[in-house]
C-alpha cells in the first residue's frame, strides 16, 4: 500500500518531467530547423559587394560625361556657377538648391550663385544656353562645362568624382562672408536706393533706373566680379 501511494505521488512528478523534456527537445529541434534554413539561405544567396564596382562604373561616366560636354556657358571656365533660386514655394526645388548649395559649401570653394528669383535675367540665360523654354533648378556648370541638376551633384559627391573635378578651383578661408552683401550676392542699387526710380536732370523726369534689375538690386562687385 505504501508503495502504491509513493507512486502514484511521484507519478505527476515523472510526467512533468517527461513534458518538460519533450517541450525541450521541440525547441531543439525548431532551433535545428531555423539553423539549417537560414545556413541554406546563406549558401544560396551569397553577399555580393556591389556598391563599389557600381561607383567605379559611375564615376567613369561621370568623367566621360564631364569631359564631354558640348554645353558651355562662355567666361565661367575659372569657377563654378550654379544657377538656383531661393525662393521656397515648390519644397522639393527649394531643398534641391540648399542641398547643392551645401555640398559646395562643404568643399569652401567659390561658387558664383545665380538666384533667378532676385534676377529674371539670370533664368533667360540658362534658357538660352540650355536652348530650352522650362528649366529645372538647380542647374550646374563648372569649369564653363554644364553638369546638370541636383541629382548628378549628389551621386558626383558620393561616388568621390566631384572632389576630383573641383581641383583647382579658387577655395574660401573657413568662416568667410562676404563684408559687401553678406553672402546674398546682391546689394540695393546705389544710384536709386532700391527704389528702381532714377531723376533725369536733362529732361527733369523721374524713370525707371537703368543700374539694377526688376528687384531694385545690383549684384555684389565684391564676391560676384
Amino acid at each position: 500500500m505504501q508503495a502504491t501511494a509513493a507512486e502514484s505521488n511521484t507519478a505527476p512528478v515523472y510526467k512533468s518531467y517527461n513534458s518538460f523534456d519533450s517541450a525541450k527537445g521541440k525547441v531543439k529541434q525548431l532551433c535545428s530547423l531555423f539553423e539549417s534554413a537560414n545556413s541554406s539561405s546563406n549558401l544560396a544567396t551569397p553577399k555580393v559587394a556591389l556598391r563599389p564596382s557600381r561607383s567605379i562604373s559611375s564615376s567613369s561616366s561621370f568623367s566621360l560625361s564631364f569631359n564631354n560636354s558640348l554645353i558651355r556657358l562662355p567666361g565661367t571656365e575659372d569657377r563654378i556657377v550654379v544657377y538656383l533660386t531661393s525662393l521656397r514655394g515648390i519644397r522639393r526645388t527649394y531643398e534641391d538648391c540648399y542641398a547643392v548649395k551645401m555640398i559646395f559649401r562643404g568643399f569652401r570653394v567659390c561658387v558664383d550663385e545665380r538666384d533667378v528669383s532676385m534676377d529674371a535675367a539670370y533664368k533667360k540665360e540658362l534658357q538660352s544656353v540650355l536652348k530650352l523654354k522650362t528649366v529645372s533648378l538647380p542647374q550646374v556648370f563648372i569649369k564653363g562645362k554644364y553638369i546638370g541638376g541636383a541629382d548628378v551633384i549628389k551621386s558626383m559627391f558620393e561616388v568621390g568624382e566631384l572632389a576630383k573635378i573641383l581641383d583647382g578651383i579658387p577655395r574660401r578661408k573657413p568662416g568667410f562672408v562676404c563684408p559687401g552683401c553678406g553672402d546674398a550676392r546682391f546689394v540695393p542699387c546705389w544710384n536709386c536706393s532700391g527704389s528702381r526710380k532714377a531723376f533725369d536732370e536733362d529732361e527733369e523726369l523721374i524713370k525707371r533706373c537703368l543700374e539694377c534689375n526688376e528687384n531694385g538690386l545690383i549684384r555684389c562687385l565684391d564676391c560676384c566680379s
